[in-house]
Protein backbone atom coordinates (compact mmCIF):
# COMPACT_ATOMS: atom_id res chain seq x y z
CA UNK A 1 0.00 0.00 0.00
CA UNK A 2 1.18 3.50 -1.38
CA UNK A 3 1.03 6.73 1.12
CA UNK A 4 1.11 9.98 0.26
CA UNK A 5 4.21 12.25 0.07
CA UNK A 6 3.85 15.97 1.00
CA UNK A 7 6.85 17.98 -0.69
CA UNK A 8 6.06 21.16 1.19
CA UNK A 9 7.42 18.77 4.92
CA UNK A 10 11.21 18.64 2.84
CA UNK A 11 13.25 19.99 5.44
CA UNK A 12 11.08 22.10 7.44
CA UNK A 13 11.82 21.82 11.15
CA UNK A 14 9.69 19.52 13.21
CA UNK A 15 9.06 19.15 17.27
CA UNK A 16 7.36 16.33 18.65
CA UNK A 17 7.08 15.54 22.55
CA UNK A 18 7.08 12.23 23.34
CA UNK A 19 8.42 10.79 20.59
CA UNK A 20 10.85 7.64 21.41
CA UNK A 21 7.95 4.96 21.87
CA UNK A 22 4.53 4.29 20.69
CA UNK A 23 2.24 6.78 18.70
CA UNK A 24 4.72 9.36 19.40
CA UNK A 25 7.67 7.02 17.74
CA UNK A 26 5.63 6.97 14.78
CA UNK A 27 4.91 10.54 14.50
CA UNK A 28 8.25 11.22 14.09
CA UNK A 29 9.01 8.51 11.86
CA UNK A 30 6.27 9.42 9.85
CA UNK A 31 7.89 12.57 9.35
CA UNK A 32 11.25 11.37 8.55
CA UNK A 33 10.24 9.33 5.86
CA UNK A 34 8.61 13.22 4.45
CA UNK A 35 12.20 14.22 4.84
CA UNK A 36 11.68 16.55 7.14
CA UNK A 37 13.98 17.63 9.84
CA UNK A 38 12.78 16.12 12.89
CA UNK A 39 13.29 16.67 16.88
CA UNK A 40 12.19 15.05 19.69
CA UNK A 41 12.02 15.55 23.24
CA UNK A 42 11.48 11.93 25.68
CA UNK A 43 12.28 10.76 29.17
CA UNK A 44 13.62 7.51 27.51
CA UNK A 45 16.67 8.79 26.27
CA UNK A 46 17.72 4.69 25.21
CA UNK A 47 14.69 4.18 23.47
CA UNK A 48 14.97 7.46 21.69
CA UNK A 49 18.84 7.17 20.41
CA UNK A 50 17.56 3.47 19.34
CA UNK A 51 14.89 4.62 17.27
CA UNK A 52 17.11 8.08 15.75
CA UNK A 53 19.61 5.49 14.51
CA UNK A 54 17.09 3.32 12.89
CA UNK A 55 15.65 6.29 11.02
CA UNK A 56 19.07 7.08 9.86
CA UNK A 57 19.88 3.40 9.20
CA UNK A 58 16.90 3.37 6.49
CA UNK A 59 19.24 6.68 4.90
CA UNK A 60 16.21 8.82 6.08
CA UNK A 61 17.64 12.44 8.15
CA UNK A 62 18.47 11.40 11.56
CA UNK A 63 16.32 13.22 14.05
CA UNK A 64 17.42 15.08 17.28
CA UNK A 65 16.80 13.55 19.97
CA UNK A 66 16.32 15.52 23.47
CA UNK A 67 16.17 13.57 27.11
CA UNK A 68 13.06 15.74 28.59
CA UNK A 69 10.21 15.82 31.04
CA UNK A 70 7.27 18.02 29.83
CA UNK A 71 6.21 18.80 33.12
CA UNK A 72 9.69 20.55 33.64
CA UNK A 73 8.28 23.94 31.47
CA UNK A 74 11.95 25.37 31.89
CA UNK A 75 13.15 22.65 30.49
CA UNK A 76 11.00 22.05 27.67
CA UNK A 77 11.43 25.76 26.38
CA UNK A 78 14.88 25.05 26.64
CA UNK A 79 14.46 22.08 24.29
CA UNK A 80 12.34 24.01 21.95
CA UNK A 81 14.94 27.24 21.88
CA UNK A 82 18.29 24.18 21.35
CA UNK A 83 16.13 22.59 18.61
CA UNK A 84 15.57 26.20 16.52
CA UNK A 85 19.41 26.56 17.19
CA UNK A 86 20.17 23.53 15.63
CA UNK A 87 18.06 22.39 13.15
CA UNK A 88 16.22 26.02 12.56
CA UNK A 89 12.94 27.91 13.49
CA UNK A 90 10.00 25.03 14.03
CA UNK A 91 7.71 25.00 11.40
CA UNK A 92 5.41 21.91 13.15
CA UNK A 93 4.51 20.97 16.49
CA UNK A 94 3.34 18.33 17.66
CA UNK A 95 1.94 17.86 21.47
CA UNK A 96 2.34 14.35 22.02
CA UNK A 97 3.60 13.61 25.15
CA UNK A 98 0.63 11.98 27.57
CA UNK A 99 0.17 9.22 30.30
CA UNK A 100 -3.08 7.17 30.33
CA UNK A 101 -2.90 5.83 33.55
CA UNK A 102 -5.70 4.60 35.18
CA UNK A 103 -7.45 5.61 38.67
CA UNK A 104 -10.37 5.46 40.86
CA UNK A 105 -12.17 8.80 41.80
CA UNK A 106 -11.52 8.01 45.82
CA UNK A 107 -7.96 7.90 45.07
CA UNK A 108 -7.38 10.76 43.73
CA UNK A 109 -5.43 13.45 45.70
CA UNK A 110 -4.61 16.98 45.01
CA UNK A 111 -0.58 15.75 43.73
CA UNK A 112 -2.12 13.37 41.75
CA UNK A 113 -4.29 15.47 39.82
CA UNK A 114 -1.83 18.44 39.37
CA UNK A 115 0.15 15.71 37.42
CA UNK A 116 -2.11 14.73 35.57
CA UNK A 117 -3.22 17.64 34.23
CA UNK A 118 0.87 18.95 33.60
CA UNK A 119 1.44 15.60 31.76
CA UNK A 120 -1.39 15.90 29.82
CA UNK A 121 -2.83 19.25 28.97
CA UNK A 122 -0.10 22.35 30.15
CA UNK A 123 2.83 21.60 28.16
CA UNK A 124 0.52 21.98 25.15
CA UNK A 125 0.18 25.65 25.47
CA UNK A 126 3.72 26.25 26.96
CA UNK A 127 5.42 24.54 23.98
CA UNK A 128 2.63 26.23 21.84
CA UNK A 129 3.59 29.77 23.41
CA UNK A 130 7.21 28.95 22.85
CA UNK A 131 6.91 28.30 19.29
CA UNK A 132 4.95 31.18 18.27
CA UNK A 133 7.57 33.75 17.82
CA UNK A 134 9.65 31.08 15.52
CA UNK A 135 6.65 29.98 13.68
CA UNK A 136 5.87 33.51 13.22
CA UNK A 137 9.51 34.26 12.26
CA UNK A 138 8.60 32.33 9.26
CA UNK A 139 5.41 33.28 7.81
CA UNK A 140 3.22 30.60 9.54
CA UNK A 141 2.95 27.18 10.64
CA UNK A 142 1.17 24.07 12.52
CA UNK A 143 0.44 22.94 16.04
CA UNK A 144 -1.02 19.46 16.83
CA UNK A 145 -2.62 19.04 20.16
CA UNK A 146 -2.79 14.93 21.05
CA UNK A 147 -6.66 14.42 22.93
CA UNK A 148 -8.08 11.39 23.06
CA UNK A 149 -11.51 10.16 22.51
CA UNK A 150 -11.85 8.54 26.08
CA UNK A 151 -13.47 11.49 27.48
CA UNK A 152 -16.36 11.28 24.87
CA UNK A 153 -17.34 8.03 26.64
CA UNK A 154 -17.13 9.04 30.07
CA UNK A 155 -13.97 7.12 31.16
CA UNK A 156 -14.55 6.11 35.20
CA UNK A 157 -11.44 4.55 35.37
CA UNK A 158 -9.80 8.01 34.49
CA UNK A 159 -11.40 10.93 35.08
CA UNK A 160 -8.50 12.85 35.61
CA UNK A 161 -6.83 12.44 32.60
CA UNK A 162 -10.57 12.56 30.92
CA UNK A 163 -10.35 16.16 32.34
CA UNK A 164 -7.26 16.86 30.71
CA UNK A 165 -7.81 15.35 26.92
CA UNK A 166 -11.02 17.37 26.72
CA UNK A 167 -9.49 20.28 27.78
CA UNK A 168 -7.03 19.89 24.68
CA UNK A 169 -9.86 20.74 22.76
CA UNK A 170 -10.87 24.06 24.63
CA UNK A 171 -7.26 25.17 24.37
CA UNK A 172 -7.07 23.95 20.76
CA UNK A 173 -9.55 26.48 19.85
CA UNK A 174 -8.46 29.03 21.66
CA UNK A 175 -4.96 29.11 20.57
CA UNK A 176 -6.57 29.10 16.41
CA UNK A 177 -7.93 31.70 17.12
CA UNK A 178 -5.46 33.83 19.13
CA UNK A 179 -2.57 32.70 16.70
CA UNK A 180 -4.87 32.70 13.35
CA UNK A 181 -3.62 36.27 12.66
CA UNK A 182 0.32 34.85 12.61
CA UNK A 183 -1.11 32.50 9.74
CA UNK A 184 -0.38 29.35 12.60
CA UNK A 185 -2.89 26.37 12.44
CA UNK A 186 -3.60 24.92 15.46
CA UNK A 187 -5.83 21.46 15.56
CA UNK A 188 -6.29 18.26 17.38
CA UNK A 189 -6.63 14.69 17.16
CA UNK A 190 -8.74 11.97 19.20
CA UNK A 191 -7.28 8.77 18.22
CA UNK A 192 -9.33 5.74 19.69
CA UNK A 193 -8.08 2.63 20.52
CA UNK A 194 -4.35 2.32 19.40
CA UNK A 195 -2.27 -0.83 20.38
CA UNK A 196 0.68 0.27 20.92
CA UNK A 197 2.94 -1.79 23.11
CA UNK A 198 2.25 -0.52 26.23
CA UNK A 199 -1.47 -0.48 26.15
CA UNK A 200 -0.66 -4.36 24.98
CA UNK A 201 1.50 -4.80 28.06
CA UNK A 202 -0.95 -2.76 30.81
CA UNK A 203 -4.11 -2.93 29.52
CA UNK A 204 -5.08 -5.28 26.45
CA UNK A 205 -2.89 -8.41 27.75
CA UNK A 206 -4.65 -11.26 25.83
CA UNK A 207 -5.15 -11.35 21.83
CA UNK A 208 -9.06 -12.27 22.41
CA UNK A 209 -9.29 -8.64 24.66
CA UNK A 210 -7.60 -6.79 22.16
CA UNK A 211 -10.12 -8.52 19.19
CA UNK A 212 -12.94 -7.83 21.60
CA UNK A 213 -12.02 -4.15 20.87
CA UNK A 214 -11.44 -4.35 17.33
CA UNK A 215 -14.84 -6.04 17.10
CA UNK A 216 -17.03 -2.56 18.33
CA UNK A 217 -15.15 -0.77 15.37
CA UNK A 218 -16.70 0.15 12.25
CA UNK A 219 -13.88 -1.09 10.59
CA UNK A 220 -12.44 -4.28 12.21
CA UNK A 221 -8.56 -3.98 12.03
CA UNK A 222 -6.49 -3.62 14.56
CA UNK A 223 -5.85 0.21 14.95
CA UNK A 224 -2.11 1.21 14.99
CA UNK A 225 -0.20 4.47 15.69
CA UNK A 226 0.78 4.68 11.65
CA UNK A 227 -2.89 5.67 11.22
CA UNK A 228 -2.60 8.18 13.66
CA UNK A 229 0.78 9.57 12.00
CA UNK A 230 -0.34 9.88 8.82
CA UNK A 231 -3.28 12.43 9.97
CA UNK A 232 -0.61 14.38 11.86
CA UNK A 233 1.78 14.58 8.60
CA UNK A 234 -1.40 15.63 6.68
CA UNK A 235 -2.03 18.46 8.86
CA UNK A 236 1.86 19.37 9.69
CA UNK A 237 1.72 20.18 5.31
CA UNK A 238 0.97 22.90 3.11
CA UNK A 239 -1.92 20.90 1.67
CA UNK A 240 -4.07 21.40 5.09
CA UNK A 241 -3.08 25.14 4.84
CA UNK A 242 -6.69 26.31 5.41
CA UNK A 243 -7.75 23.95 7.94
CA UNK A 244 -7.48 25.09 11.65
CA UNK A 245 -9.43 25.08 14.68
CA UNK A 246 -10.30 21.14 14.35
CA UNK A 247 -10.57 18.11 16.04
CA UNK A 248 -10.28 14.76 14.01
CA UNK A 249 -11.06 11.64 14.83
CA UNK A 250 -8.70 8.72 13.85
CA UNK A 251 -10.76 5.48 15.69
CA UNK A 252 -11.85 3.38 13.01
CA UNK A 253 -15.47 3.94 14.01
CA UNK A 254 -15.09 3.49 17.50
CA UNK A 255 -17.19 6.54 18.96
Amino acid sequence: MTFAHYPSLAERVVFVTGGATGIGADIVQAFARQRARVAFLDLQADAGEALAEAIAARGEPRPLCLKGDVTDIPALQAAIACVAAELGPISVLVNNAANDQRHQVDDVSVEFWDHTQNVNLRHHFFAAQAVRPQMRGLGGGSIINMSSISWRFGAAEMPAYATAKAGVLGLTRALARAFGPDNIRVNAIEPGAVMTRRQRELWFKTEESVQAMVERQLIRRVLLGEEIARMIVFLGADDSRMITKQTFTVDAGLR
